[in-house]
């Protein structure tokens, strides 16, 4: 009896030990790595883009750097996850950094990617190296109601009913009407579009519904390493609006697009390139 009580004990304590560490953390994205350099870049796309929107970037980067090029789950033919959010997405990608023990990365995100790079560095100050931001807003729906305050609890079912309703045909139109006010180099038009058809289009409406209710004015103030803030050329019209927005970051290169639109990597890639250039070499 003691034999078996004590063979049972062992099986039991191997089979915890096993399950332990048979488990893998799950990240909510999908990454690729390329490049060998000591520094690390870590891009984060924008609303419902793919990873890809950084090729450019990353094929001019990666010789010096090592690159790590993240697609959120949900978004552009990714495998989605059963319940995203802004903040669930923010806590994963920092996981990630912890876990791999990547050592001050710089952290650039366009859009979306870019509110995830401002409020990883302003929740995790110790993380990140450096931030680029391409073309992200704090407060985003602050822009149209200055009085805006976010919202505890934010109801994002309708605007999922309302998204999941819709047919492809349907889905596509409005994707293809909004695309011109977003994206000037219309050779690529068709490619963004096509990374929101494959999206998921659940994913589509509660991360957008989460980013919209997503204020980090006054949490950047939290951020301790330099940024570079670029924005499309249109907001040099709005300047001192933008401006308060990041008020309370310190440290704070902003500079503002000489043409195009919300893709600056696409509509005014010399201009781009030349930013990151000078700001990954400034020590």
């Amino acid at each position: 009896m003691k034999k078996f009580t004590l063979l049972l004990i062992i099986m039991l304590f191997f089979l915890a030990v096993c399950n332990i560490f048979g488990q893998q953390t799950v990240y909510p994205f999908e990454l690729k790595k390329t490049g060998n350099g000591n520094q690390a870049l870590i891009f984060i796309p924008g609303f419902a883009s793919s990873g890809d929107v950084w090729n450019d970037t990353t094929a001019k980067f990666e010789k010096d750097f090592t690159c790590y090029t993240l697609t959120m789950a949900g978004f552009a033919g990714i495998k989605p996850q059963t319940d995203a959010s802004f903040k669930d997405w923010e806590k994963g990608i920092a996981t990630y950094i912890k876990d791999n023990k990547i050592e001050k990365p710089i952290l650039i995100g366009h859009s979306m990617g870019g509110g995830l790079a401002l409020a990883i560095a302003a929740d995790y100050p110790e993380l990140a190296g450096k931030i680029i931001i391409v073309d992200t807003l704090p407060c985003l729906a602050a822009l149209s109601d200055p009085s805006f305050t976010s919202k505890e609890n934010n109801d994002c079912s309708p605007a999922i009913a309302q998204l999941t309703a819709m047919n492809d045909e349907q889905f596509r139109k409005m994707q293809a009407q909004a695309m011109p006010r977003l994206l000037a180099d219309a050779s690529m038009q068709e490619t963004v579009i096509n990374w929101s058809m494959k999206s998921d289009r659940k994913t589509f409406a509660k991360i957008y519904c989460d980013f919209y209710n997503t204020d980090l004015r006054e949490k950047i103030k939290n951020i301790q390493c330099p940024s570079l803030i670029l924005l499309e050329s249109y907001f040099v019209t709005l300047k001192p609006t933008i401006e308060n927005q990041y008020k309370n970051l310190k440290n704070a290169n902003m500079q503002y697009a000489s043409k195009g639109l919300h893709f600056i990597m696409y509509d005014d890639k010399d201009w781009y390139f030349n930013q990151l250039t000078h700001f990954l070499s400034a020590k």
